[in-house]
Parts: structure tokens; C-alpha cells; sequence
């Protein structure tokens, strides 16, 4: 007797499709001018430019001159000083308001210009300029001088130039002698003047 054939399974039942996948998030804006491709343009062109040609001058290198005298050695100081002009303000309340008060400018004032170096020669034309103002007892007239200082570069020219107008000696102060200290024997020579300018 032939065996009866089982019945075929139920099919499984169709697969829905496959959802789309999400679109990709779209770039976030970049400004123009800094995109990657001119930043990295931008690098590369800094690797290839030539390093900076200016450095701080150091302070240590400078030279004054006196009149229309050129710098020679009684130009020579330990330390120079006193170029700081600054505007003299006015303050003003107003009636009235009292969270703030007017500051106004009434003038540019200037400190002393200070000089400090070794005791000079007594043939220095520094000395002598001191000597007819401070020990002459104003018999003769001051006559006040165009000063200059220049900081110089490694080769001894001038990088910077203020120049100090009507200039003349009001105080010449020597340092004190100490049999215990083994310095220069020093001298300050303070100079009042009218302004100043940097010429370059």
C-alpha cells in the first residue's frame, strides 16, 4: 500500500523592505577663507616664508648726544631715563551724575631726564654745560641744548632716536663714597627739558 505524502509547510511570510538608510548629516558651514583647503595652504606658505627680520633691540646698547655735537665718548652712560611723557588730566563731576566723573586732558608734561654714568673728566663738555648752570650762580645765561638718544644695533647704528628739546642741567648729584664698596665712583646728572619726540 503506497505512504501518503505529507503536506508541504506554509511559505514564511514576505520580509517588509529595508527602511532607507538616514542621510548622512550635512557639513557644518565653515567660513569663508577657513576652509581646510586654504588653511593648510596658509601652513604651508609659513613653512616656506622667511623667519621674522626684526628683534627687540636690547637696552643695553644706546648713545646720547649734546647740541649738533655727534656721539663720541662723553655721549657714553650707564644708564639713561626719564622719556615718559604724559598727558596732566583735569577731573570733573558733573551736577547731577554720580556714577561717573569727566577726566580731561589740560596738558603733556615730562619727567627729568636722568643720566648716570662714571665721574666724568673735567674737560668733558657735559661737565662744563653743568659747571656754567649749577656753579655759576645764574651770572650768564642758561643756554638749554637739543639732546639725543639713540639705541644702537651690534654694528653701532642707530635703530631708534628721541630726540629732547631745551634741555638743561638742573641737578648734578656724585654717589657716596664708601671705603667698603668697590664700584665705580658714579655721577647722576638730571636734565628738565621741554618734550620730546621719537623720531624713528
Amino acid at each position: 500500500m503506497a505512504t501518503a505524502i505529507p503536506p508541504a509547510p506554509p511559505l514564511p511570510p514576505p520580509k517588509a523592505p529595508p527602511k532607507p538608510a538616514p542621510p548622512p548629516p550635512a557639513p557644518a558651514p565653515v567660513a569663508v577663507g577657513l576652509n581646510p583647503p586654504s588653511l593648510q595652504a596658509a601652513k604651508a606658505k609659513l613653512r616656506v616664508t622667511k623667519p621674522l627680520e626684526f628683534y627687540p633691540p636690547p637696552a643695553f646698547h644706546f648713545a646720547v648726544s649734546f647740541g649738533t655735537q655727534p656721539k663720541d665718548a662723553d655721549g657714553a652712560f650707564r644708564e639713561v631715563s626719564g622719556i615718559a611723557p604724559e598727558v596732566e588730566t583735569e577731573t570733573v563731576n558733573e551736577g547731577g551724575l554720580n556714577g561717573f566723573a569727566h577726566v580731561l586732558p589740560k596738558s603733556i608734561k615730562h619727567p627729568r631726564l636722568v643720566l648716570k654714568r662714571g665721574i666724568a673728566v673735567s674737560d668733558s663738555r657735559l661737565v662744563q654745560w653743568c659747571q656754567a648752570v649749577l656753579d655759576g650762580g645764574f651770572v650768564k645765561p642758561i643756554f638749554p641744548k637739543l639732546v639725543h638718544v639713540f639705541l644702537l644695533d651690534h654694528g653701532g647704528d642707530p635703530l631708534r632716536c628721541w630726540s629732547i628739546e631745551n634741555a638743561w642741567p638742573v641737578k648734578w648729584e656724585i654717589d657716596g663714597f664708601q671705603s667698603t664698596r668697590n664700584e665705580v665712583a658714579m655721577e647722576k646728572i638730571e636734565l628738565a627739558y621741554a618734550r620730546s619726540n621719537r623720531i624713528y
